[in-house]
């Protein structure tokens, strides 16, 4: 049976994900920092799934806490540190956070579970939109996200032969943050004349990780927003 592990997988896209992957018949984990929360969210999925608590922001427990992952074929991290932070009402500790958790612990985890990845084992990261298209308050979002693409390519050389990609969503119109606000930003202007949805993020994850030509990519998930 494939092992998957959703990193971030217990709310909002990494749920989809994680749902994605256990209604194909895989043996899927996915995490919260909050045990009780990742394992409500696991017996909500499916028979099989496990919860399990991780911290991204505190990389120094990461090795402990996946202590019982013992193989993996499909390693997914969604975890996000979306804050907004602006120069004029700079947060250094929020910023540490989001920075830590997104390229620390994001590098923390591969590190710790490549020893047992399966032999067609792959990764993917997941970045966002923000570093092509900066708004007000994301410097610190545009910096880390754009800190994922020097990730993917540097660990596509270090963890030879697995591979590792990255998705880069633009806003998700059927997320919990977008679902029920009236004309979305963007969603006029993607020539799909609608922003993308959480199926169609959890679709092209799948892709990546079964496609064996695709490694150090960068998937913009935008509607083709970036053209217009």
């Amino acid at each position: 049976m494939t092992s998957t592990l959703v990193v971030g997988g217990s709310g909002g896209l990494g749920r989809v994900i994680a749902q994605h992957f256990a209604d194909r018949g895989d043996n899927v984990v996915v995490t919260s920092r909050d045990k009780g929360r990742a394992d409500a969210v696991a017996a909500g999925i499916g028979a099989g799934v496990r919860g399990l608590a991780l911290d991204l922001a505190r990389p120094e427990t990461i090795s402990a806490a996946l202590g019982s992952v013992t193989d993996v074929d499909n390693l997914i991290i969604t975890a996000v540190g979306q804050a907004t932070n602006t120069l004029a009402d700079f947060s250094i500790t929020d910023a540490i956070t989001a920075v830590t958790m997104k390229l620390v612990g994001y590098a923390e985890t591969v590190r710790v579970l490549r020893d047992r990845f399966n032999p067609e084992a792959s990764v993917v990261l997941f970045g966002g939109l923000a570093k092509e298209r900066p708004y007000p308050g994301s410097t610190v979002v545009t910096t880390f996200n754009a800190g994922i693409t020097g990730l993917v390519k540097t660990l596509a050389v270090e963890i030879a032969p697995h591979r590792v990609n990255a998705v880069h969503p633009g806003l998700i119109g059927d997320s919990p943050k977008w679902r029920n606000v009236p004309n979305p930003p963007h969603s006029a202007q993607t020539p799909i004349g609608r922003l993308v949805t959480m199926a169609e993020v959890a679709d092209a994850t799948h892709f990546l990780l079964r496609n064996t030509g695709i490694n150090a990519h960068d998937l913009c998930m935008d509607g083709g927003l970036l053209v217009t």
